[in-house]
């Protein structure tokens, strides 16, 4: 795969055989996608005015269930491949706070594209499902608080399944700010890359 961009808060675009964004928000007109995963209903994550300007006839989006913004539906545990490439819908919840409830069925995504295994977590706490974790080349983690993990919390869970690489998210726009992904890099006993 050619680059992984942070487009700010938890919206990322992966761009390789086929370009791939996740959670597009407040994001600046680019190129146009292939693939586009929501994680969830909320407007920082699923932003219809983001998805229409990005999408083009074919473009296939993907979300929860109960996602209005997406054509094609996973709940935790379901996989879909789209060519060569395979979505993996995994939980993704808070176990403290009521803001992303486990029985809504919210998700985070396990990306297999060219090679590497891409996880991005969603909104969520370091859930007992993140130690089951394997193979992960490259985990896109929230470290803002609030409504998510902490850094601390998000460098406690990267360290229960040790990506090869740990890009700290989910902070600089809504919640949280730089010196929380610069203490989740002095957490994280692993590679940290701060986008």
């Amino acid at each position: 795969m050619d680059n992984i961009t942070w487009l700010g808060h938890a919206s990322f675009m992966l761009k390789g055989e086929r370009i791939v964004y996740i959670d597009p928000f407040r994001i600046r007109p680019m190129e146009k996608a292939d693939i586009i995963l929501i994680t969830h209903g909320h407007y920082d994550h699923c932003s219809p005015e983001d998805v229409k300007r990005i999408s083009k006839a074919d473009t296939i989006v993907i979300g929860p269930p109960d996602c209005a913004c997406a054509t094609k539906h996973l709940s935790p545990g379901e996989k879909l491949s789209i060519g060569t490439i395979v979505v993996e819908a995994v939980p993704a919840y808070n176990l403290n706070k009521d803001f992303h409830p486990k029985f809504n069925k919210w998700v985070g995504y396990i990306i297999t594209i060219e090679g590497k295994r891409i996880y991005h977590a969603g909104d969520t706490d370091f859930i007992p499902e993140m130690r089951n974790l394997k193979d992960i080349d490259i985990a896109l983690l929230p470290v803002g608080g609030t409504y998510t993990m902490t850094a601390e919390e998000a460098a406690d869970a990267a360290n229960s399944f040790m990506p090869k690489i740990a890009v700290p998210m989910h902070y600089g726009k809504i919640v949280g700010g730089m010196n929380d992904a610069e203490r989740f890099r002095s957490l994280f006993r692993g590679k940290t890359e701060l986008l």
